[in-house]
């Protein structure tokens, strides 16, 4: 009877370990790329369809009987949303809200932004960021720790494992598995990530310490006879393996030109600011009650294979709701959190950083990095990317604390403010809004003002003399 018992448990562990997958993949996709991967997994599986008449046969052509997703009863495969999550270390506009992105956000910039909302020292921040340049485009790291500890500024005395336990915790960052020195340590890195109880997880994480070229081979027999598990359990272990990512880094390479549509809109009513879902976020699917019919009839072969489809059917349609959950909780929640911006703009802006938003809401900062990446938030101040509500904080004289976007639009109306032909040089400024009670250093202030697009004292002073003079 114990033995029963185990195996109806472990039966369920598998069963909701590929939604799991799933719907972290899909929490990290764009709205262009979900679109995409829908619309391959459409075409590949007969008992999906939609429902807003998109691939439709000809009009009066014989239709097959579908039924949605709402009316399927489903309780005992779906995964709770907040299971999910909490396992996972993870018309008020008019017009058309598009705009072209022709921006690069490079690996570099997404980990800079990380670390920047992070609680580093100042002195972890600068090992943080020796490691992120030293990266390549795959997000691998081939410089030793040495040559780490040899890049950093004279005055840092840091020792092998200071640089190591800032490298750990860097390769836990959004991608994960970032900044490691090979293909097995990356591998190795994303199982340790999943949570503990990740079917196949151990086994996975012992072959791919000692038996990674097995696995290059796809060699399940040695594979068997070394690790002495049952064929179920190794192909278990390598279909885990399989659906990692060895190179953490690629899908920031060469991005292309998108048009940015809002995923969430922000609009006021009575005095309450609302957050709702671009309806397009919601493809419309169903099930073909065709296929269900033909599923229940049919045996053998035809009936696993269709038995197979309908419950990825219902893995997809479970898995687009719980990422709808989360986006729409993430975005409530920069709302609350960023209200005075949206009342009064930039300067008005409070510091936010990921650890907030993921102790309101009750995830981990990872589903909050993932929900906030490439999704766009429509406003009646404009159209951000979810990330810019995030902000890090500068020090204020009476012990409080400013966002750097609020810091950074101070700046610049001192900027736009200072006498034409004596511009202000970092110093002077750092000096004009430390009177203002903000405490800022010069080099902090060199970096916002470079990060604004606005030159150096010298090279305004030069251009205030190359400009003619107006009549």
């Amino acid at each position: 009877m114990a033995e029963h018992s185990l195996q109806l448990r472990l039966s369920q562990k598998l069963s909701l370990a590929p939604q799991l997958q799933q719907a972290i993949r899909l929490l990290q996709l764009n709205r262009i790329e979900l679109r995409e991967y829908i619309q391959e997994v459409l075409d590949a599986n007969p008992i999906l369809e939609r429902t807003d008449g998109e691939g439709e046969a000809e009009a009066g052509s014989e239709q097959p009987e579908t039924e949605s997703f709402e009316q399927q009863d489903w309780e005992t495969e779906s995964l709770g949303n907040e299971q999910w999550m909490e396992s996972t270390p993870y018309d008020s506009f008019s017009g058309e809200s598009q705009i072209a992105d022709t921006s690069s956000d490079s690996l570099r910039e997404h980990l800079l932004w990380q670390i920047n909302l992070s609680h580093f020292s100042d002195e972890d921040t600068a090992i943080a960021e020796a490691i992120v340049y030293g990266l390549d485009e795959d997000g691998y790291l081939h410089d030793s720790i040495e040559d780490v500890r040899a890049s950093l500024a004279p005055e840092l005395l840091v020792e092998e494992d200071e640089i190591l336990a800032v490298l750990h915790r860097i390769q836990r960052m959004e991608p994960v598995g970032v900044a490691t020195r090979d293909a097995a340590e990356c591998i190795r890195v994303q199982l340790a990530s999943l949570p503990n109880d990740t079917p196949a997880r151990d086994l996975a994480l012992r072959i791919s310490k000692d038996y990674l070229e097995q696995v290059a081979r796809h060699d399940l027999d040695e594979l068997r006879k070394r690790t002495g598990a049952k064929e179920e359990a190794v192909t278990a272990a390598l279909d885990l393996i399989q659906s990692l990512e060895p190179r953490p880094g690629a899908r920031y390479d060469n991005r292309r030109d998108e048009y940015l549509v809002p995923d969430v809109y922000v609009t006021r009513v009575n005095d309450e600011w609302r957050v709702t879902l671009n309806p397009e976020n919601e493809p419309g699917l169903k099930l073909n009650r065709f296929y269900i019919d033909l599923l229940r009839k049919s045996g053998g072969k035809d009936a696993e294979y269709l038995k197979g489809r309908l419950q990825e059917a219902r893995w997809l349609m479970s898995s687009l709701e719980l990422r709808n959950q989360t986006l729409i909780k993430v975005s409530q929640s920069i709302v609350e959190f960023q209200q005075e911006f949206l009342e009064q703009g930039d300067l008005a802006m409070k510091p936010l950083v990921l650890k907030d938003v993921s102790e309101e809401i009750g995830v981990h900062e990872s589903t909050v990095s993932r929900a906030t990446t490439r999704k766009y938030m429509l406003t009646p101040r404009g159209l951000f990317e979810l990330k810019y509500f995030f902000s890090s904080h500068v020090r204020t004289e009476n012990g409080g604390a400013m966002s750097a976007t609020a810091v950074k639009a101070r700046l610049q109306l001192l900027l736009d403010r200072e006498p034409p032909g004596h511009p202000l040089s970092d110093q002077d400024l750092s000096d004009l809004l430390r009177q203002a009670g903000i405490v800022v250093a010069r080099r902090t202030v060199a970096k916002y003002r470079e990060s604004l697009g606005i030159g150096s004292s010298s090279e305004r002073r030069r251009l205030f003399r190359r400009t003619p003079a107006s009549t």
